[in-house]
């Protein structure tokens, strides 16, 4: 039967980089396992996939042997190569249609494990993606995994699982990433792509092996006849298929502030960004829900506030430069971490309840939503203070929802949506007019109340079926009584 000789030095970190993809709780036993193939030129690969996705690796040097294919349970495989050293092997050889077994070295000898695996046949067919390669530089790559931290994990959302490379508008490319309640967004890019893709969100594509194997090269295969829609990002060594997420992608340009309507600028230093990261980290909150902080802009000083126990903490906020009106703007302070962490280090503030802008003047950028300060009274208009005294009052802008067939984002609009001119595959949706932030609210209040009362009343079925069950069970107990009773009786003579 077939051997393939696996070195220790390239095997664990492939596991390490198949183990972002298989799940080890997968109910299909295959959906466990690493494919690894031998070509007839000698290139050995190891793949593992979740059905969505596939990862491929191959190994650097050939080896001998004709072409074969074995499938190997992954924990038995991970677990085998931990303990064994970088300079050693493992050999897989497989005995049967459903067996294999591992040889591996202890000490001078060498031991084995019988391990129960699949058919070949078993593991789904690997997609081949025929489109041509489209070179990803290092400053679009950055942006993606930028952007596949910006992207919504709510798996109602999926059309938000994602960054949406946008090519629409030929002189400015854009990718682009939102939860709802922060977008990031990135220009400036020219790739020779003829239609829109939306690249899925998947944690092994921020993985540090996968990010130094190279430059990244993207293929497309677009949906035909009897095939699935197909995205694939390879480096050197390494290779990720995964199916395309279809669909309209909500039109963000309409959340997108226009440069003019800014009345503060400030501008902090990037060098200091680490250590504000640190200190905005260690301030105290008591806001479990949004994690508020503010930004106070007052006399051209800039400071964080936060508040916790009934107490407010000041902090100002070292060279920085301010442009512009005196403010106060409350946001969660995880988006504002994040914003510093990409650079992002100059902060356009419109008023306290419209989109705040982070960026670094080179076409990235982040959108952010505030959040109200916690003694605002209920119609979200925020307390006149001493630093909000000079700033004239603008209409806030709503929560509106950006409506299209498959998902609904509630950025808020602060511009005139642009037209979406003659894009590649009408990944954007119409434009909706916005609604008032207390109609909004309202909305959800309601919406709530509804999931309350159908909550209520699916407990109310729940008792009652539980009470129909025990009645039945006590009519059983009384048959069998009454049963028990008559046989009794008939037993009995006169």
């Amino acid at each position: 039967m077939s051997k393939f000789i696996l070195p220790i030095a390239e095997l664990k970190p492939a596991l390490a980089g198949l183990g972002k993809i298989i799940s080890k709780t997968a109910n299909l036993p295959v959906l466990r396992t690493v494919r690894v193939d031998r070509t007839k030129d000698g290139w050995i690969t190891l793949t593992g996939t979740d059905l969505d996705a596939f990862v491929t690796v191959r190994l650097e040097e050939p080896s001998k042997g004709e072409p074969a294919s074995v499938l190997v349970p992954y924990d038995d495989l991970a677990k085998t190569t931990k303990g064994c050293s970088p300079g050693e092997t493992i050999t897989v050889e497989q005995t049967s249609k459903d067996a294999v077994v591992l040889h591996y070295p202890v000490g001078q000898q060498t031991a084995q494990i019988k391990l129960e695996s699949c058919a070949v046949e078993e593991f789904p067919p690997i997609p081949r993606i025929k489109g041509e390669p489209v070179p990803l530089n290092d400053d679009i790559r950055v942006s993606l995994l930028e952007a596949f931290d910006c992207a919504s994990t709510d798996e109602t959302r999926y059309i938000l699982q994602g960054a949406f490379i946008d090519v629409s508008r030929k002189e400015c490319h854009q990718i682009v990433a939102t939860d709802g309640r922060h977008l990031y967004s990135s220009n400036s890019f020219s790739l020779p792509l003829k239609e829109s893709v939306i690249i899925p969100t998947n944690k092994f594509l921020g993985w540090k092996e996968f990010n130094a194997d190279g430059e990244w090269q993207l293929r497309m295969q677009p949906e035909e006849k009897g095939t699935r829609a197909y995205i694939q990002i390879s480096s050197r060594r390494w290779r990720f298929i995964h199916r395309q997420i279809e669909g309209n992608y909500p039109n963000y340009r309409q959340v997108l502030p226009r440069d003019d309507q800014f009345n503060t600028s400030v501008q902090i230093e990037p060098a200091a960004t680490k250590d504000l990261i640190q200190m905005i980290k260690r301030m105290p909150c008591d806001d479990e829900k949004d994690h508020r902080i503010g930004i106070r802009v007052a006399g051209r000083k800039v400071s964080f506030l936060s508040k916790a126990d009934g107490k407010e903490l000041e902090i100002e906020v070292p060279e920085t430069s301010v442009k512009g009106k005196d403010v106060v703007v409350y946001l969660n302070r995880n988006f504002l971490t994040k914003a510093l962490g990409f650079e992002l280090c100059q902060l356009q503030i419109i008023d306290p309840l419209t989109p705040m802008r982070f960026s670094d003047g080179q076409g990235r950028r982040m959108i952010v939503m505030p959040v109200r300060p916690s003694e605002a009274p209920p119609n979200g208009t925020p307390p006149a203070g001493p630093a909000q005294a000079s700033t004239p009052a603008t209409p806030p802008v709503a929560r509106e929802s950006i409506e299209t067939s498959a998902e609904r984002s509630t950025m808020p609009k602060t511009s005139t949506p642009p037209t979406n001119g003659n894009g590649s595959n009408g990944h954007h949706a119409p434009e909706i007019q916005p609604v008032t932030l207390d109609a909004a609210l309202d909305q959800i209040e309601t919406i709530k109340g509804s999931y309350r009362e159908a909550i209520r009343g699916l407990n109310t079925l729940t008792d009652t079926l539980k009470q129909v069950q025990r009645d039945q069970k006590t009519s059983v107990k009384e048959i069998q009584s009454v049963r028990s009773t008559l046989e009794k009786l008939q037993g009995l003579r006169i």
